[in-house]
């Protein structure tokens, strides 16, 4: 009898487990391939189930428990990190075999110690493991290895044309995304079927589908609200299968790169005021004398206290508020005509498109970049699971229970003397 034991494969939604499209993909081939998987699938004989009385309950026969994470006694009395540990992180020794030694030191037959210099900076461990060569090059390979998939897949999509069947679409792209990741290091190919299978629910269906209707046409259209009173407001215009982003990102980068620079003015500008407001916000403050601290008041008090030589300090923060509430009016003006030019640029350019720049802004620019980056951040996932588990056996063992005694009574004879000095002697 082939058992599986998927319990463990959920997503939390509310109240309820739901399967994701990987749960529900790594179920169905693991029964029809008869996959055996540990602690997840196996093939149970007869005899067995006979030595069980026949109870076919999953956790007589897999153990789908994530395995108890052991302390050890002999680490924490002598200190040292138990090598069993480190020897448990075999997959990513298996990849950067040298890594391990960069990491850790002998310390005593079974035990290890991290590093030397990573010990007084446990900070560096990321920068040990993300930066050391084989870890480089296993990123470099992974990269170069979901570009092949790019490069094919790019192509097949770009020969889509109306008329297409989008769930045939992201059956062929996810089963050959699936199959291009099998046996890879350190990588659970069905994490990287998800990434997909959740683009494909949140965008790339939507997309498909207007192609499969229209062909590759990028047609903008006006959005209109409607208010509680039956009135249309006008809120701007948008484009379905390519957003404005794409076109600024791809065609107006150094006007996009030029309004970002005035809106980091205007930042810097507002937090300068906010800053002067607090500072001098106080009973006693330059703004006390105000209701509201605004353009008018202020420029009202500035003429009370002209010719008062008793408030000439408040005179020049108030002089200072002025000028950086011009500076602020003037920055969120000039913002606002580069965003208006910026916004026309873009809209005037959705008419001049090709059908071959549309398919290249939707495939490369808008689907591949997007799980181009999911599958990137796996990466860095790779790494962080590893520093985290690094640093924790390295803070579990770090002060043996003799030093960590010995500190406690060194320090408990501190305060003793402090209290005998205060008069408070035991």
């Amino acid at each position: 009898m082939f058992m599986i034991d998927a319990s463990a494969g959920f997503m939390k939604d509310g109240p309820k487990n739901r399967l994701r499209a990987q749960d529900i993909h790594k179920i169905v081939d693991c029964f029809t391939r008869r996959l055996e998987v540990p602690r997840y699938a196996r093939l149970v004989g007869v005899d067995e189930i006979e030595r069980n009385d026949f109870n076919l309950n999953l956790p007589r026969y897999i153990d789908s428990q994530t395995p108890e994470d052991v302390q050890d006694i002999a680490g924490h009395l002598q200190g040292g990190i138990p090598a069993a540990d480190v020897d448990a992180l075999a997959p990513y020794w298996a990849v950067c075999p040298q890594l391990r030694q960069t990491l850790f030191r002998p310390n005593r037959p079974g035990y290890l110690d991290l590093a030397p210099h990573l010990i007084e900076n446990k900070a560096a461990i990321k920068t040990a493991i993300y930066e050391h060569p084989e870890f480089a090059a296993f990123i470099i390979g992974m990269q170069a290895h979901f570009a092949a998939w790019q490069g094919q897949s790019a192509a097949a999509l770009k020969v889509l044309a109306a008329g297409c069947h989008p769930k045939e679409v992201i059956v062929r792209l996810s089963e050959g995304l699936l199959a291009h990741y099998q046996d890879k290091p350190l990588i659970d190919p069905y994490h990287i079927y998800q990434y997909l299978m959740d683009y494909w629910a949140e965008t790339m269906q939507d997309d498909l589908y207007l192609i499969a209707a229209d062909g590759w046409k990028a047609e903008t259209y006006r959005v209109i609200e409607t208010d509680k009173k039956g009135k249309h407001r006008d809120k701007g215009w948008t484009c379905d299968l390519i957003p404005k982003a794409l076109i600024v990102a791809r065609y107006y980068a150094k006007e996009q790169a030029a309004s970002d620079r005035i809106a980091a003015e205007l930042e810097t500008v507002g937090a300068r005021l906010a800053e002067l407001e607090d500072e001098h916000g106080g009973e006693e403050g330059a703004f006390a004398e105000l209701d509201k601290v605004n353009k008018v008041n202020v420029a009202v008090r500035l003429r009370e206290i002209k010719n008062d030589k008793e408030a000439k300090d408040e005179a020049a923060v108030l002089d200072d508020w002025l000028k950086r509430n011009a500076e602020e009016a003037d920055l969120k003006k000039r913002l606002k005509d580069a965003e208006s030019a910026l916004d026309v640029l873009a809209y005037a350019r959705y008419a001049k498109l090709t059908e071959a720049e549309i398919k290249f802004l939707v495939v490369d620019d808008k689907w591949l970049a997007a799980l181009a980056a999911a599958i990137h951040g796996e990466m860095d996932r790779v790494s962080q699971k590893l520093t985290r588990r690094v640093k924790e056996l390295a803070e579990r063992y770090e002060t043996p229970k003799p030093q960590m005694a010995a500190r406690v009574a060194e320090l408990e004879a501190r305060v003793d003397r402090h209290l005998e000095r205060m008069g408070f002697a035991l």
